[in-house]
Order: C-alpha cells, then structure tokens, then sequence
C-alpha cells in the first residue's frame, strides 16, 4: 500500500460526521465559483451580440480573470490565519456573485457602464482565486489520513463539474430570463450558498488567529517556502505545466475540431463534454490510487505521459475519424490532463510546514495559475505561427511529457 499523505503537523481529531460536512461545504463553494469564472464564456456570444461587441473579447475577459486569481490565490493566507477559511471563502463567493451582476449592468460601449465589462473579471478573479487554499486549509484539518488524496479529487471535480453546470443550465436559463437575468439568478444562488455556509464556520474556523497582522512582507512570504522547499519546487512547477496543458484542452479542443475536422458544433461540443466528464471520473479515480496503490508524484509522473499520449493522438485527428473514436480520446484526455488537480494538491499540503496548508497552496496556486494565464496565448501564438492547432497539442502534450518523466525519474 502507498504511504499516507499526511500533512506534516498535529492533526485534531475529527470525527467522519465532521469531515463529510467540510468536504460537502468546500465542495459547494468550489462548484460555484467554477460556475462563475465559466459563465460568460458560456453565453459569450449572446452578450457579444446584446452588447455590439466581439465575442473574441471573452478571451481578454478569461484572461484578466485569472490575473485576477493569481493575486487571489497568492494574497489569501494571511486572510485565512486571521478571519478562517470559511469566511475567506464566503467572502469570495459573494464577490463572484458581486462579478456577475456587475457584468448583467454592463451597457454597450462607448459608454460609462460598458467599463463594467473591464472591472468584472478582475474582481472575478479575486474571489475565483483565493478558493483552492482556504479549502485545502479545512481538508488538510479534517480529511481522513487514509483518504487524503480522494478527498482532495474530490473537492476538485467542483471544477469541471461548475464548468459543466454552467455549459448546460445557463443557456436554457438565458433563453427564459435573459442573459441578464440569468447571470442574477445565479448571483442569487451565490449569496444563497455563502449563507448557507455559516452554519459550518464555528467549527471550521475555530483555527482562526483574531489578532493576526496582516501585511505585505506575509503575502510573499509563502512564495519563498515554496522555492524554498524541492518538493513544493517540484509540485508547483507541475501544477503550471499541467493546468496550461488542461486549459489549452478545454479552450481549443471544440475550435480544432470544427476549423480543422469540419465537425458539426454539437459534436465538438460533446467531445469536450466527453472531456469534463472524463476529468470529473479522473480525478476521483487518481485521488483513490495515490492514497492506496501507488505513490502520489508516481501517479503524477504517469498522469503527464498518459497526457502527452492523449495531446499527440489528438494532434493526429484525421478528417475519416469515427465520432466515437474522438469521443473516447476526448475523455481519456479529459481524465488524464484534467484530473490531476486533486492529488497535487494533496501533496503541497501534506508537504506545508505545520498550519501552513492554506497559504503555502494559496502560493503554488499562484504559480498554477500563470500556467492559465500563459497557456493560451503560446497555443493560440503557435496557431498563427504555423497555421495548424496540432503543433499547440503536441507542444503542450510534450511539455507534460518532460515534467511527467522527471517526476518519476525523482521518484526512483
């Protein structure tokens, strides 16, 4: 049986009760805020159209969002040690659903709300980011020892299962209210989960340090643990090469199919469906294995290769290609290059410095989080370059491939 990942420090006892309730409570917060970055990607061609803009604004929009989650993601510890993970969390919600309803007010340029549109993402972003940590804060508490890297997968299907949600409610939502209405509806739900979790805080903050100060020195200072530490070296540098790999899939696999394979919209769009199911099953999957039948940076080695698999046989599509045979693939890439997230992330926390779960994953976060941002521009750049969205699959599957061989060649 592999060892259990354990984060390093005393653990208070928590009863299976307890942890089911902190597994359910940050997994509805991640699901939501998933739901939130994902929706005007969602119904980014009815807003274009409303607004007389251009729907390739979205991709600035996506992009100012995760600069957004980057300081989210890096700024968040000292916000957890002092007011809980709870709160911090609630407090993101609230400004996810703050973001949707700015974007609902926005009017068409040129005009003093049209400025909406650049505010939102950002703001977004902010709440997007600081999530992970202030989750992997409560889970490092209170998760099983023996089921760590599960629950952790776990927590992270909210991710896909948010984008999921959001591809398949919004637009009949919007159809009924509106886009507009749509994006207060689930503003609404926002709120209505943030309240919700209060009932759960006194419990999960009663960590929390009321006196602690907050300054700048402690914002980067988990940044130097990391860079600090081979291991979480190690782990964050994984996290930015997989997430630009997962993030190339989710945004360029429905325009390569329907540029270069000439596939009906409604079939490339179940292809990637394929794929957020495949990374939903995947991630539960791997968290499993890492806890009971291999190491986690074994299982994170051979996540990469499979990935790298999975890009070059995409790359290799061919225009007589069986719908299943794309189908498939797209959930096998789906459950390799999106369902590492979980036992990653239970890894940086079992390798924190005691009490330090949150902020030092809020600072590998922010590392994973520039693989996002950076991901799609060097795809889209190789795109023009050559002409040919193959060359992104096989530059970022051989990017997977690398960083999956020097994990396991460390392992051995």
């Amino acid at each position: 049986m592999a060892r259990t990942s354990v984060p390093r420090g005393t653990r208070e006892r928590v009863t299976p009760r307890a942890a089911a309730t902190a597994l359910a409570v940050t997994l509805a917060l991640q699901l939501f805020t998933s739901l939130a970055a994902t929706a005007t990607a969602v119904l980014a061609p009815v807003i274009a159209d409303d607004l007389a803009v251009s729907p390739a604004l979205v991709g600035v929009f996506v992009g100012v969002l995760y600069v957004g989650s980057m300081a989210g993601s890096l700024g968040a510890g000292g916000f957890i040690a002092r007011f809980g993970a709870i709160r911090v969390s609630q407090v993101c919600v609230v400004l996810c659903a703050v973001a949707l309803a700015t974007v609902a007010l926005a009017a068409a340029p040129p005009s003093l709300p049209s400025l909406l549109l650049a505010i939102a993402p950002l703001i977004l972003g902010v709440g997007y980011g600081p999530i992970t940590p202030a989750s992997s804060h409560v889970l490092a508490r209170t998760a099983p020892p023996s089921r760590m890297a599960l629950t952790f997968s776990i927590k992270q299907t909210g991710v896909p299962a948010g984008a999921a949600l959001a591809g398949a409610a919004l637009p009949a939502l919007a159809d009924t209210l509106g886009w507009r209405g749509a994006f207060f509806a689930i503003a609404l739900v926002g709120l209505a989960i943030a309240a919700a979790a209060e009932r759960s805080r006194p419990a999960l903050d009663g960590d929390r340090e009321p006196g602690r100060r907050l300054s700048l020195a402690e914002v980067f200072a988990p940044l130097r643990t990391v860079f600090g530490t081979t291991a979480l070296v190690g782990l964050a540098a994984t996290g930015f090469v997989y997430a630009a790999t997962q993030v190339c899939l989710v945004s360029f696999l429905v325009v390569y199919l329907t540029e270069t394979m000439r596939y009906p919209l409604v079939a490339a769009g179940l292809a990637l469906t394929a794929a957020n199911v495949g990374g939903i099953v995947g991630r539960i999957v791997w968290g499993h294995v890492a806890d009971r039948w291999a190491r986690p940076q074994t299982v994170l080695g051979a996540l990469g290769i499979a990935a790298a698999a999975c890009a070059y046989v995409t790359a290799s599509f061919g225009v007589g290609w069986p719908s299943v045979a794309v189908i498939a693939i797209g959930a096998a890439f789906g459950a390799t290059a999106i369902g590492w997230n979980g036992v990653q992330l239970a890894e940086v926390a079992r390798h924190a410095p005691p009490g330090q779960a949150g902020t030092v994953t809020g600072a590998s976060g922010f590392v994973t989080f520039a693989g996002v941002v950076l991901g799609p521009p060097i795809f889209a750049l190789l795109a023009t370059l050559t002409g040919s969205y193959r060359v992104g699959f096989v530059t970022f599957g051989t990017a997977s491939l690398l960083c999956g061989a020097i994990l396991l060649a460390r392992r051995r």
